[in-house]
């Protein structure tokens, strides 16, 4: 499920189109049907309808869950869907390579678009920013859904001037995968977790006779979400307020202590894309720092590996780069009955989201953490161990595209083709032109 989360500042591998339903929800209410309805729902929750029941309603749900997760979520919509008869999710999964393209195209026009629809919390600001999205907030308080409910990180991240635009489902943070294995053969009985600690056992771990290594060092993706952990973690930042700041010394540090695990032997050098998780699968790469996804590739492998936090490397502070998939109201959805229905859906997601977890997400709803079915899943609950201190990509629009050069400029560095420092000069200049664009 890595595929999912590449489009937290780079591009995403398209996965085959797991679902697709219908687009029969009235968008909108701009014909004389949807504005009567309108009308219906507004005196409803003004206390003044007559009718007994709660009228009925189609809500398209658009989501990017075209990996394996897809079937996890199918799961959640059909459960609600036969748990009462009001309101009907049609689930429309989209290639995740184009679901901000499509998405785009469809917020825009305003045909075919999603009543609801999930979006990475750091899309959020851009798409406010273009007036796609609508506070959430009144929907949250008829459907008693509240902030409280959900963790600090993506709730704050997500109230923009005083409103709330997203509901968080999940945070992803990056984690730590290990072989235990290799761990035990080691003699290595518990996962690192500081910078002394990781040094001395991919020391320990790295066999080049047998062309095993300690930690195998990306070059490319998911570096997305290690570089930004290890700058954070020895006290630097990405975006200082007002300009990009990873050429700083504080990064560049982290650069060249990536760099240093190659010129020490415990990373092979020349890494290509995927290399690290290809040696991880075929129990030659005892450290891996990954996403939560993982978790299905690796069960369906039948490695013996454990998840833990990503140790502290850096001097400064425990952190970790994460992504969060949250639920949004795009804007001119104005039906009342789909809202209401929008806020019934959420509420019930919001304490019966087991099988997404069982895709091997830690979920956002307090209520869903602090569950005993959940402290059950050790990989799940282990995950959650690091939300007080996850951090999301600056909150800046078209981040995405400022950031982008930094990848390139980090993998040159990382192969030794550039000093670490000259390497994030660069990349700083070639964001600064970006930013003018």
């Amino acid at each position: 499920m890595k595929q999912s989360f590449k489009l937290l500042g780079t591009s995403l591998i398209a996965l085959s189109l797991v679902a697709a339903a219908g687009c029969g929800s009235n968008n909108g209410g701009n014909n004389a049907e949807g504005n009567k309805q309108a009308n219906s729902g507004t005196n409803a929750a003004a206390g003044n309808s007559t009718e007994a029941k709660a009228e009925k309603a189609d809500i398209l749900f658009w989501t990017p869950f075209s990996g394996a997760d897809g079937e996890f979520m199918k799961k959640i919509v059909e459960k609600y869907n036969s748990s009462q008869d009001t309101y009907k999710v049609k689930l429309v999964i989209q290639p995740n390579g184009e679901y901000y393209k499509l998405l785009d195209v469809a917020l825009s026009a305003g045909k075919d678009r999603p009543d609801l629809a999930i979006m990475h919390v750091d899309q959020i600001p851009t798409y406010v920013n273009k007036g796609q999205l609508q506070p959430m907030d009144d929907l949250a308080g008829a459907a008693a859904i509240n902030k409280t409910d959900y963790v600090d990180a993506p709730v704050n991240y997500e109230t923009i001037d005083g409103k709330w635009y997203g509901i968080p489902l999940d945070i992803h943070p990056l984690v730590m995968y290990y072989n235990k294995d290799l761990f035990a053969k080691a003699g290595i009985t518990a996962p690192p977790t500081n910078r002394a600690e990781f040094e001395a056992d991919v020391e320990k771990l790295t066999d080049k006779a047998k062309g095993t290594y300690g930690y195998v060092v990306p070059t490319l993706w998911p570096q997305q979400f290690i570089f930004p952990t290890l700058v954070w973690q020895n006290g630097g930042d990405l975006w200082n307020g007002t300009d990009v700041a990873y050429n700083s010394p504080e990064a560049v540090e982290m650069v060249q202590w990536l760099r240093g695990l190659v010129d020490k032997g415990v990373s092979p050098g020349n890494v290509q894309q995927d290399g690290e998780n290809t040696l991880f699968l075929q129990g030659k790469n005892a450290i891996q720092f990954n996403g939560p996804w993982m978790k299905g590739q690796f069960d369906e492998a039948g490695i013996n590996y454990g998840v833990a936090p990503v140790p502290q490397i850096g001097k400064a502070k425990q952190a970790v780069y994460a992504g969060s998939h949250n639920f949004v109201l795009p804007k001119g959805v104005t039906d009342a009955a789909v809202v209401k229905g929008i806020g019934d859906f959420l509420k019930y997601v919001s304490t019966n989201s087991m099988d997404w977890a069982a895709s091997g997400q830690a979920l956002a709803s307090k209520p869903m953490l602090e569950s005993e079915e959940f402290k059950a899943l050790d990989m799940q609950s282990n995950v959650a161990k690091s939300f007080d201190y996850v951090q999301f990509a600056p909150n800046v629009l078209n981040w995405g595209t400022i950031i982008d050069p930094v990848w390139g400029e980090l993998s040159n560095a990382i192969l030794g083709k550039k000093d670490a420092q000259k390497a994030m000069d660069d990349a700083v200049a070639k964001s600064r032109q970006a930013m003018k664009k």
